[in-house]
């Protein structure tokens, strides 16, 4: 299922881990373990954020995927489930024929 993750991470820890390089060192390691479509970085919320859109073949994969997050930068994260613009089509059309 694709889905968009949005990680709010904590200033203190963040800038923490920028100085010591484990900040890229995680998001290039989650980079590499789900190969996003496409990620984006700047601020949200007056923190640095993240948004990741990737496909999740199963939920038991969010622990393993977002302990580093958690852990070192304290982060927030949602995961939501989102589609392009083909599923939207395909969703509304069987929508539709449900009538």
């Amino acid at each position: 299922m694709r889905v968009m993750l949005r990680a709010h991470l904590d200033t203190m820890a963040a800038n923490e881990g920028v100085r010591s390089g484990a900040l890229p060192a995680a998001l290039k390691k989650l980079m590499d373990t789900v190969r996003p479509e496409a990620a984006y970085f700047g601020p949200n919320a007056g923190v640095r954020t993240w948004w990741m859109v990737f496909d999740m073949q199963d939920s038991a994969q969010m622990p393993a995927l977002l302990d580093d997050l958690y852990r070192q930068f304290n982060a927030e994260i949602e995961i939501t489930p989102v589609m392009d613009r083909e599923g939207l089509e395909q969703g509304l059309k069987a929508a539709a024929a449900q009538r």
